[in-house]
């Protein structure tokens, strides 16, 4: 079973080299030095969409935006040129779940699988192989890629039919962004009335507060480390989708809306560079305070 990667950047390319680790792989990005890097460690580049599908028998694709994906699959030169009955597309994207269904439908119109398997634990964990893979899709082919899934990590689960993984990742982003922020406001009091970061990392990690927020983020704030290198704007447009996806399901979601009103405010303020953790300082400067500056 040949297995090929689609999209490179900071969390495909992870999963790209944790494949390596036990297979053989093709790969294809648009950057030619992320598939530099990519071809000393073992991969096979391939010049574009349509080629790496006719050579691959799983073809595994992680994009920003679910629209990538459509253009990567049915654009001229995309894989929808080289797939064959039989073969299968799983998309790594946080993307949007309708989208998805709608792409997947189209597929098996001719014969080729899609199963969705979006991934949470960051870049370190994906290489590490302890990240968490959420997938959707038929049963039947899950259980034909759950030997690649295996090959990522342990912790890949069965949600349900086609979107269900990208659902519980929309999910996911939009209660860690809640946990996110609900800390470094919490945070931004203790600095106000004279409590230091790292007590209050030593307290809030020992006690109900800890989160993987507090784990990963307090002890960076505290000692002025560099931040998490995740885009503003992608968490944003997850919490987008999770916003919507609540609205058109009669659910409410009243925290993730104001969550999510919070990251467009810091995502205007700071501009499109700005990555996730750079919310604390729109926080701490409406708490008129400041974390430890960056080293």
């Amino acid at each position: 079973m040949k297995v090929g990667y689609i999209g490179l950047g900071a969390m495909g390319g992870a999963l790209a080299r944790r494949l390596l680790v036990s297979r053989p792989l093709t790969v294809c990005d648009l950057n030619m030095d992320l598939m530099a890097d990519l071809e000393k460690r073992g991969a096979t580049p391939s010049s574009g969409p349509a080629e790496l599908a006719r050579e691959c028998d799983i073809v595994m694709l992680c994009l920003p935006r679910s629209a990538n994906v459509r253009s990567v699959i049915f654009d001229n030169g995309g894989l929808i040129e080289g797939l064959e009955p039989g073969k299968m597309i799983i998309d790594q994207t946080s993307g949007d779940p309708a989208e998805t269904r709608a792409m997947a439908a189209e597929l098996a119109k001719r014969g080729i699988a899609m199963l969705d398997a979006p991934v949470s634990g960051g870049a370190k964990g994906a290489e590490a192989g302890t990240i968490a893979v959420m997938v959707g899709g038929e049963t039947g082919d899950y259980e034909k890629a759950v030997p690649v899934f295996d090959q990522i990590s342990p912790n890949h689960t069965y949600c349900g039919p086609i979107g269900s993984g990208q659902v519980l990742k929309l999910i996911n982003n939009t209660i860690s962004t809640c946990n996110r922020i609900a800390l470094l406001e919490g945070v931004a009091v203790g600095l106000k009335n004279g409590i230091d970061m790292e007590t209050m990392t030593t307290v809030l990690n020992a006690g109900g507060a800890r989160s993987k927020a507090s784990e990963n983020l307090l002890p960076v704030l505290s000692e002025g480390l560099p931040r998490a290198d995740f885009a503003m704007a992608l968490m944003l447009k997850d919490l987008n989708l999770a916003t919507q996806l609540a609205i058109d399901s009669g659910a409410p979601m009243q925290s993730g809306q104001l969550a999510r009103g919070l990251l467009q405010l810091s995502a205007n303020l700071l501009g499109p560079d700005a990555k996730i953790d750079d919310i604390a300082d729109v926080i701490a400067a409406q708490a008129k305070t400041g974390f430890p500056p960056q080293t």
